[in-house]
């Protein structure tokens, strides 16, 4: 039997399906009844019967940060998907992000533990990966330094896998993967599909940084085969291109026959940029847009090394505007050319 967490989202729908193509015996955590339907989406972008292929999914209601739900959930499991997260830059997300991202994983893993899970994959992020030194490559043996500014989305993945390898420590058998940004259809208004979204917009500027991307269907492909193949106690990095961010939107733009972005936003205007909205947020109390970790981020410039993976997978990653092609025409079909 198989548990997935955070099944509505984007990695979580995608492995859904893959796993209903092979296994039987699978159970989904959701929170929200409603997001089935997105995955019911996510489904009918591969096949004419997504309703069948739900049916075969034992969908239970759980919350990972509710230890009495999460017990009940991983009864009679024997592997373990761990995809369940939650997502912010904004500083003042901080205990929200450590309650879901690091509590939340320390509840899997102890529960994983007390029911002999047989193995455990935890889905962390490149955001966890430590940095790079001039001229050298972020890979998975990459210093994580305790004492740089990193954002709060990548201290609570950090403290998240720390507890990973606790579990390791104390005899889970498990996987790590930090994937890049990861594209791939249905999820519109989170993560990289945001990005289509906002390029469907109009995007009138682009940053001089670069960024790792990767297929969600490569991800999936890779959890499955570690989870499958005798590989523990290790992290792969996904990363399949390495893109400048001026590429990246260009390529999505022309896939979307919108007009790319023509300007740069110089890196002074986004220091400014990040103080005003720091300033408003204060005054207002309105979400922040723009944290100074988005800023550094969108300015920074890296090279995510992924040869660790590829010498273990039996096939190479798919090309990334392939990816953006396919996962753009997803989009037009959802939300028309208009």
């Amino acid at each position: 039997m198989i548990l997935v967490t955070g099944g509505t989202g984007l990695v979580g729908s995608h492995l859904l399906y893959r796993l209903t193509q092979t296994h039987t015996g699978i159970k989904a955590i959701y929170r929200s009844e409603k997001k089935i339907d997105l995955v019911k989406r996510v489904f009918s972008y591969y096949s004419k019967h997504p309703e069948e292929l739900l049916d075969k999914i034992e969908w239970i209601s759980a919350d990972i940060t509710d230890v009495p739900s999460l017990e009940n959930a991983i009864n009679n499991v024997t592997h373990v998907y761990h995809c369940a997260a939650f997502v912010s830059f904004e500083p003042d997300k901080y205990h929200l992000l450590r309650k879901v991202n690091i509590e939340g994983t320390a509840n899997v893993v102890n529960v994983c533990l007390a029911k002999k899970v047989s193995k455990l994959c935890y889905v962390s992020s490149v955001a966890a990966l430590g940095d790079a030194k001039e001229n050298y490559e972020i890979n998975e043996d990459s210093y994580w330094n305790p004492e740089a500014e990193h954002s709060v989305y990548s201290i609570t993945k950090y403290g998240a896998e720390m507890e990973v390898w606790r579990g390791i420590q104390e005899g889970l058998p498990a996987v790590i993967v930090n994937p890049g940004v990861i594209i791939g259809p249905g999820i519109w208004r989170h993560g990289s599909g945001s990005l289509f979204t906002k390029v469907h917009k109009g995007l009138r500027f682009y940053t001089q940084g670069s960024i790792g991307l990767i297929d969600v269907n490569d991800v999936i492909n890779s959890m499955v085969y570690l989870m499958e193949n005798p590989y523990h106690n290790e992290r792969y990095l996904l990363v399949s291109e390495n893109w400048t961010y001026q590429k990246f939107f260009t390529t999505l733009a022309n896939r979307l026959s919108k007009k790319p972005a023509e300007k740069e936003l110089k890196p002074w205007v986004l220091q400014l940029l990040w103080r005003i909205d720091w300033v408003w947020h204060k005054l207002t109390g309105k979400r922040r847009r723009l944290p100074k970790s988005i800023a550094k981020t969108l300015t920074r410039t890296v090279k995510y090394n992924p040869s660790k993976i590829k010498s273990v997978l039996q096939q190479p990653f798919q090309p990334i505007e392939k990816s953006i092609e396919k996962t753009g025409a997803f989009f037009l079909k959802d939300f028309g050319s208009k």
